[in-house]
């Protein structure tokens, strides 16, 4: 599955909190910019969020998500390096260069990103 790419500025913003050029919105990935939409790893990242969103029903990935960020800047008490050391994100960043990667994913791949 991939997200359906919206440009809009004014969502993005308002969803990452001024913090991302992108946010998945699922089923949508929502772009700051309309240069974005040539950003193939960009797009990979976010498809990568599309499949997790998915896999887990959307709902309680968006939850689990809040959670291990909040668990992640209590940890950290930096909130990138809490972003960054969400395990969804580990995923992502870890395979976006690769464009194979969402055929070959395994269900849940996220949890060895732990």
């Amino acid at each position: 599955m991939k997200g359906k790419v919206v440009v809009n500025k004014f969502w993005t913003n308002v969803f990452s909190g001024r913090k991302a050029v992108a946010i998945v919105i699922f089923p949508f990935i929502l772009l700051l910019d309309q240069r974005y939409k040539e950003d193939k790893y960009l797009l990979n990242h976010e498809n990568i969020h599309i499949k997790q969103a998915a896999e887990m029903l959307v709902v309680p990935f968006y939850i689990w998500y809040a959670i291990e960020f909040l668990m992640r800047y209590l940890q950290y008490r930096k909130f990138r390096q809490a972003y960054l050391n969400i395990s969804f994100e580990r995923e992502a960043y870890r395979n976006e260069q690769n464009l194979h990667y969402l055929k070959n994913r395994k269900l849940w791949a996220f949890r060895k990103y732990f």
